[in-house]
């Protein structure tokens, strides 16, 4: 990690300490480069050479009352802006967290929870179809959490425009869609009841919302709906867990469009030492609801399965993952499978 500056007046001045306080907040810069190398079976690999670069500025600061507050501005490859997002930690009332859509808020920061020494199964670089819940987390949000009491927190996300994200200061989302505002609730229990075996046990539970059919412009007939729900277990060198998720995308009369998905995942995963981990994961996600039932494909046609092996190793800054994939009826469609092995260097800083 490398400090960019630290600002206070103080020292310019003596007459100038007085406002020293109101900016003495403090910005950081992290980053990292991953270089993998991606060779796939039924695809056409090219290069199978690849590149990332991210880098993540911080900065955070404290008010006069105790209450703290963070920023951080996300740059990915090629430094290009991600998104950004302010956290206004409150003490005792909770936090609020003010977001441009990275991912990190409502249902979507649990599309996939399950353990794993590396990624998910469907990202750790073959590309397979697989449906995840996200609700407001890609579009501008605020979130608040409470704080947790009795192992027990929830959060409350609302996006007021579906679709709009990286709106800056004083403007406005350029363009009206299909949808209106969405909303989440999540809430995250670790019911450990003070004891050591239940310590590691944490249980979700999110749903989501979006106004559809108040909006003129809409092409669907009926508003939409995401769920999840796991639970994920963690007892010394071992993690496993499981979940589910659901979507409901509104659509009742075109013919030709499925208008509900379900998904099922779950991972294990043991660290066998403090350096290396294993893992083994699924997901695997289903076609569920057609409006014309005389239209339905073949079973094969409506689900989609990837499955993931992965190991871990780190050294100090530098990270060595190895990933084996395999998918089966890639984009829903029958005996479209694939297979990859994905090497990748990973170093922080």
């Amino acid at each position: 990690m490398n400090k960019l500056t630290k600002v206070g007046l103080s020292a310019l001045c003596g007459s100038l300490a007085s406002i020293s306080a109101a900016n003495a907040g403090e910005l950081t810069v992290t980053g990292g480069a991953d270089m993998t190398w991606n060779q796939q079976s039924a695809t056409t690999t090219g290069n199978p050479l690849g590149i990332g670069s991210n880098l993540t500025f911080k900065g955070s600061g404290e008010l006069d009352n105790g209450w703290t507050f963070a920023l951080t501005i996300a740059n990915l490859n090629t430094s290009a802006y991600s998104a950004t997002d302010i956290d206004l930690v409150m003490g005792g009332l909770g936090s609020i967290n003010f977001n441009q859509g990275n991912s990190g808020n409502g249902i979507c920061a649990y599309d996939d929870k399950m353990p794993t020494a590396w990624e998910e199964p469907w990202g750790a670089g073959l590309t397979s179809g697989i449906r995840t819940v996200c609700g407001v987390g890609s579009s501008q949000n605020m979130q608040y959490s409470t704080p947790t009491l009795l192992g027990t927190t929830i959060k409350l996300a609302y996006a007021p425009d579906m679709g709009a994200a990286d709106t800056a200061d004083k403007t406005v989302s350029a363009t009206e869609n299909a949808k209106d505002g969405g909303y989440d609730a999540v809430i995250n229990l670790n019911p450990s009841f003070g004891t050591e075996v239940l310590s590691g046990l944490d249980i979700f539970l999110g749903a989501h919302y979006t106004d559809t059919t108040g909006n003129n412009t809409a092409t669907v007939d009926d508003d939409t709906y995401q769920a999840v729900g796991g639970i994920t277990y963690s007892v010394g060198p071992v993690s496993l867990g499981t979940q589910w998720s659901g979507e409901y995308l509104g659509e009742k009369t075109n013919a030709s469009a499925w208008n509900a998905y379900k998904s099922h995942a779950f991972g294990v995963s043991f660290n066998i030492s403090d350096n290396l981990s294993v893992s083994y994961g699924e997901h695997e996600t289903y076609k569920a609801g057609y409006n014309n039932s005389s239209n339905q494909t073949g079973p094969n046609d409506r689900r989609v399965k990837v499955e993931s092996m992965q190991a871990a190793y780190t050294m100090g800054g530098a990270s060595i993952r190895l990933a084996e994939i395999k998918a089966d009826n890639v984009g829903f469609s029958a005996a479209n499978n694939d297979e990859a092995t994905v090497l990748s260097v990973g170093l922080a800083f």
